[in-house]
C-alpha cells in the first residue's frame, strides 16, 4: 500500500508511515501470538526489512537499515514487552493471582514441550 500510493521515499515520510501503518498491526496483542518458530520469526521479521528498503538511500545497507533508522527489530521489541509484562504481573499492576498465573504459564510450557517431544519423536 505504502509502495503505490505514496511518491515521496525519505527517511521521515517511510518511517513516520511504517511505525503508523505497519508497526502497530505487526505488535498487535504480541503477548499472545508472539511467534517461537523460527520460519513464523523470518516472516514476521522480513517486513520492517521490507518496508525500510522503500527508503531513498539506503537500500544497500543490509542490516544496518534498521539502526540508520533508529529502530529495533521486531524480535527485540517483544522481549522487551514480556519482560515488562511479567514485571507488572509480578508487581502487582495488573490484577491478576499471581498463583493462577503461574499455574497457567507451567501449563502452557508443558503443553509446548510435549508438542516438541511429540515433533522430534515423528522425524525420527
Amino acid at each position: 500500500m505504502i509502495k503505490h500510493n505514496f511518491v515521496d521515499r525519505s527517511k521521515e515520510t517511510i518511517l513516520a508511515l511504517y511505525i503508523s501503518l505497519v508497526r502497530l498491526y505487526l505488535e498487535y496483542c504480541i503477548p499472545v501470538w508472539n511467534p517461537y518458530l523460527v520460519r513464523d520469526i523470518k516472516l514476521v521479521e522480513s517486513v520492517p526489512r521490507r518496508a525500510t528498503k522503500m527508503v531513498q538511500g539506503i537500500r544497500h545497507l543490509n542490516y544496518d537499515r534498521l539502526n540508520y533508522l533508529g529502530l529495533m527489530r521486531l524480535e527485540k521489541r517483544r522481549v522487551r514487552s514480556d519482560l515488562t509484562d511479567t514485571f507488572k504481573f509480578m508487581q502487582g499492576m495488573y490484577n491478576v493471582e499471581k498463583e493462577i498465573l503461574l499455574n497457567w504459564m507451567t501449563e502452557v510450557e508443558e503443553d509446548m514441550t510435549k508438542n516438541c517431544l511429540r515433533r522430534v519423536s515423528d522425524l525420527m
